[in-house]
């Protein structure tokens, strides 16, 4: 008698269904390129060290109506920057520190590379081009080797009120609300300037686990509520080759472990919510990494908040973290209790 197969048929689904997600976009690129239309990059705020720079964007054919110029993708907004057809494979040039590098984006049309450069430390500007348009800006922050503390931020929740269930969120900020109708959370920009004006040369990086296609969006809601600036980490939509989605919570594992061997001279305060996974993910980056982090801080959610986020995943017990580890319900609740273990100064 055969032997039954213990093989799930979920893993050739869904490689069926990141095939033809893949088609699908080449169809449309296509079509997009016999109506005249030609990629842009939109550039991702990045950061550095000594001697490279981590180039972040994504290339990608824009609705008319989006299009002030033909290099901007800034003013892309809402559904229009899903209705963008990513460029899979495209070749972009990058110059910088008076150097061109050709690099490839992937599948999905995102650029994440790392280029040699030697930049002094704080904000950079480089550009990007594709093939062999308008050149357009974009910025980096470099590390100092003298810096030894920065901050990882997460957005939903923590920086941002987003009050909506889990599943529905990622697509209600993307398809209809714009900057100025989000939220966001009480004190946290205030929190997140002091740290940075307290501790200068200090990298901030937002790592979410929102889609690229936000990065404009998020990017002017930050400016608008006066958020310190900073590197944005995100991540792509879509099926992979064994998930019929990206998982968001390996998407901040492995950043957060790529910092850490990227700069192992900064210790890092992360800054959170109890209402994701961001409590047991700091927890185990923690234990790991106990020399890479300066402490935690967990916004707590309110009831309602909870619930919409589909309930708390907070960790009893960190003793193991051996780091300070505070919680609040706001910006100013965080604060108060960083400034009590020294991570900040109250004035």
């Amino acid at each position: 008698m055969p032997s039954r197969s213990t093989d799930s048929p979920r893993p050739a689904k869904v490689l069926w269904l990141a095939r033809l997600e893949r088609r699908f976009h080449a169809w449309r690129e296509r079509r997009a390129r016999r109506r005249g239309l030609t990629p842009v990059v939109a550039a991702f705020p990045g950061y550095g060290g000594a001697d490279w720079v981590r180039v972040l964007g994504r290339v990608m054919i824009v609705p008319p109506a989006s299009r002030a110029s033909r290099a901007s993708y800034t003013g892309v907004r809402g559904w229009r920057s899903f209705a963008a057809v990513p460029i899979a494979h495209a070749r972009v040039e990058v110059l910088i520190d008076g150097a061109a590098h050709e690099v490839t984006a992937d599948a999905g049309g995102v650029v994440d590379v790392v280029v040699p450069a030697r930049l002094e430390p704080g904000w950079q500007e480089f550009s990007v081009s594709v093939e062999g348009g308008e050149p357009i800006t974009m910025r980096t922050f470099i590390v100092g080797a003298e810096v030894t503390f920065g901050v990882v931020s997460d957005v939903d929740d923590t920086v941002m009120v987003t009050a909506l269930p889990r599943p529905l969120l990622a697509a209600w900020n993307s398809f209809v609300v714009n900057e100025h109708a989000r939220q966001p959370v009480p004190g946290m920009a205030v929190l997140l300037e002091r740290l940075a004006t307290q501790h200068p040369g200090a990298p901030v990086i937002y790592l979410s686990t929102g889609a690229w296609n936000v990065a404009p969006t998020l990017r002017r809601f930050l400016r608008r509520h006066l958020f310190p600036a900073g590197a944005m980490l995100l991540t792509d939509w879509g099926p992979t080759h064994d998930r019929l989605f990206r998982s968001g919570r390996l998407h901040k594992q492995e950043n957060l472990e790529r910092l850490a061997r990227e700069f192992p001279h900064v210790r890092w305060l992360l800054v959170g919510d109890d209402g994701q996974h961001d409590d047991a993910l700091y927890t185990a980056f923690t234990i790991a990494h106990p020399d890479n982090v300066a402490g935690v801080a967990i916004r707590r959610l309110t009831p309602a908040e909870a619930v919409l986020a589909g309930g708390r995943t907070a960790v009893d017990d960190h003793s193991a973290a051996s780091v300070p580890w505070v919680t609040g319900d706001d910006g100013a609740a965080l604060m108060k209790k960083l400034a009590g273990v020294g991570l900040v100064s109250g004035r």
